[in-house]
């Protein structure tokens, strides 16, 4: 069993909520995954597995595991209104390419040192920062 299913165990009992196996081929999906997938190619990606789970299972899942912070939801383009969907493991930031929109993930402690600047200033504690970064890729960047 994998460290994130366990954890979606705990997370799912502590909310009295239980881990369907369709739930968890959402998960492992999600989990497994190198690419940025919103709901249509994530329900696609699940059916492979099993046949039986349909897009308002996926839609349905996405809402609960976002609602107990399984899972995130990113806009990964200006003009997209689809949702992607992540795990919700570590804090990090995208850039997409506004030509050929390529999404690159990145880290940087400035991040971090913004965030706890801006708490110790203000007084206030920060749960979470979102960073999202456009403009052209070093491939298109050439052209």
């Amino acid at each position: 069993m994998s460290k994130l299913v366990e954890r979606a165990q705990r997370v799912f009992r502590r909310y009295g909520m239980r881990l369907t196996s369709q739930r968890r081929t959402i998960l492992e999906v999600l989990d497994e995954s190198d690419a940025h997938l919103d709901a249509e190619a994530l329900h696609r990606q699940a059916q492979a597995r099993d046949p039986n789970i349909s897009l308002a299972t996926v839609y349905r899942t996405l809402a609960a595991l976002r609602q107990i912070d399984l899972v995130q939801q990113r806009q990964l383009t200006r003009d997209d209104q689809r949702g992607y969907y992540e795990i919700s493991n570590q804090q990090h930031y995208h850039f997409a390419c506004l030509r050929c929109g390529r999404v690159i993930e990145f880290d940087t402690p400035l991040i971090a040192r913004i965030q706890q600047e801006f708490a110790d200033e203000m007084g206030v504690r920060v749960i979470q920062a979102r960073l999202y970064l456009e403009g052209y890729c070093a491939a298109c960047s050439e052209e």
